[in-house]
């Protein structure tokens, strides 16, 4: 288990979190600069917090009451950086050797043991620079657990490969993950990356956690604005409530009839572009019609660009998007309006 409790003032910046993790892979979530990659660092040592506590499994990593501050070669931390951070005048395999307790009696067995597992055989005397993004990757990662860590950390590893491998590298990711039995702690701005490879997310603001969950509570229902942005929410209104279950949407002028209780502290409410439905009428509830202002034409699918009626000025920034089929959209795309269903079941109420 992973106990960490940071602040840590740098560059006019704050960090102030404090979050655990138990054998499982929990995604730091956020926007550049928002304080993730500096919770790696100060958890590897490789910075110092102002003040805190970092524990890992028993073990006293930092506790700036207790005047206590690990080396990082003592923390039993593995940390990935965006670079792989490979060291450029060694082989493949001294990359890989360096990672690996002096101590260590079966050292050369240990190291082509990982050449294997990574698929590196034949590049053993190969230097960085001879080696393509995703072999760079995987012999950070075979440096990394070398050294059997305790727990993973890795910051954006795919951030420097191209589409075809970085889906490659991932799937390989998720096996070594399985496999590792202790916590993995990954950095990512990337919503769908995040979803696919980590068991929970602590969502970052600002030096903050503003919100922390099981992956599949957290995407379907966020309860923050910032959370909704980053988990790809592309219509957030402002809204305030009306009773126990209603709530008026400002930036659009309706009334919506939620699903769940709202409370005093509503300050938006969100809906996924795949959440919205196409109505043949304004009948029924939380059904209104729409002024369709453009048409996005997607790889598989279409999305509708649309606004309230009276509000279709083209500036606008209260428009609204909509995911549709291709079936759905032949049957629209002579039209200039459309009636829009919002189902209370996914109307996402939302506070600062």
């Amino acid at each position: 288990m992973l106990y960490a409790k940071i602040k840590k003032e740098f560059n006019n910046f704050k960090l102030d979190v404090e979050f655990e993790t138990n054998g499982e892979t929990l995604a730091l979530l956020g926007a550049s600069g928002c304080g993730k990659s500096m919770t790696l660092k100060c958890i590897a040592g490789v910075e110092k917090p102002d003040e805190g506590q970092i524990i890992l499994n028993n073990r006293v990593l930092f506790d700036s009451k207790k005047k206590i501050n690990l080396l990082p070669q003592r923390r039993k931390v593995g940390l990935l950086f965006q670079s792989y951070a490979l060291f450029p005048n060694m082989t493949l395999k001294q990359n890989i050797a360096i990672g690996v307790p002096k101590k260590q009696k079966n050292k050369e067995e240990i190291i082509d043991e990982k050449i294997r597992a990574f698929s590196l055989e034949g590049l053993e005397n190969n230097y960085p620079h001879q080696l393509s993004g995703g072999q760079q990757q995987r012999v950070a990662l075979a440096r990394m657990l070398v050294n059997e860590p305790e727990i993973l950390m890795l910051d954006e590893p795919f951030s420097a490969l191209d589409e075809h491998l970085r889906w490659q590298m991932e799937q390989e990711l998720i096996s070594i993950l399985k496999a590792h039995k202790g916590s993995t702690l990954y950095v990512s701005h990337n919503k769908d990356e995040v979803y696919r490879i980590c068991d929970k997310v602590a969502v970052f603001n600002n030096g903050k956690i503003e919100e922390i969950n099981h992956k599949e509570i957290l995407f379907n229902h966020p309860t923050t604005y910032t959370t909704a942005i980053l988990t790809g929410c592309k219509n957030i209104f402002r809204a305030r409530k009306i009773s126990d279950n209603k709530v008026y949407v400002i930036d659009l002028g309706v009334e919506l009839i939620c699903n769940h209780a709202v409370k005093e502290n509503v300050k938006y409410i969100g809906i996924y572009t795949h959440n919205l439905k196409l109505s043949s009428n304004d009948k029924s509830e939380n059904t209104f019609k729409f002024n369709i202002l453009d048409v996005v034409n997607n790889l598989f699918s279409y999305i509708l660009v649309l606004s309230s009626i009276g509000k279709d000025d083209m500036d606008s920034n209260f428009k609204i998007y909509m995911e549709i089929s291709e079936d759905e959209f032949n049957g629209i795309k002579d039209k200039q309006s459309v009636y829009l269903h919002f189902n209370k079941e996914h109307i996402l109420l939302l506070n600062d």
